[in-house]
């Protein structure tokens, strides 16, 4: 595998320009990894994104939240963890998919589908995310 074990980290405060920080950092993977399956790393992309945008858009104090991320390609896996600096609060990781008419809620249940595991803790005052995603294991709602 190109790139064996590689880690990859992003560090700052979760506004709203950092979000393209993230898409770049998933970028550098994808181009230190073409072994990874487009599809795999796409939809890997999209969880991530959606739970960065949520720290984002509801960290506490806004604009001081500061973040970590890191994430490790694997031979049969791809992970990222996400530590921020939030307020405390406990995910609703049980959460369905909103209706279609519902103005939000849909991140982490979309995250859910996309990814193999999530994992949430409160640890030292941070938030402590870890999100896994299975290579070539594409839902076949996903397929093309």
């Amino acid at each position: 595998m190109a790139g064996e074990d590689r880690t990859y980290t992003l560090s700052g405060f979760a506004v709203p320009a950092q979000l393209e920080a993230v898409h770049a950092l998933l970028k550098q993977v994808a181009t230190d990894h073409p072994e990874l399956d487009p599809m795999d790393v796409m939809l890997f992309e999209t969880a991530i994104i959606e739970i960065a945008d949520n720290v984002v858009e509801h960290g506490r104090p806004q604009g001081e939240v500061q973040w970590t991320f890191t994430i490790r390609v694997r031979e049969d896996e791809i992970e990222a963890v996400l530590d921020d600096t939030g307020q405390p609060f406990t995910p609703d990781t049980c959460s369905a998919m909103p209706d279609g008419y519902a103005e939000g809620g849909r991140g982490l249940p979309l995250a859910k589908q996309l990814l193999d595991r999530i994992e949430f803790s409160r640890f030292e005052d941070a938030n402590h995310w870890r999100l896994t995603r299975r290579l070539g294991q594409v839902p076949p709602e996903f397929q093309i």
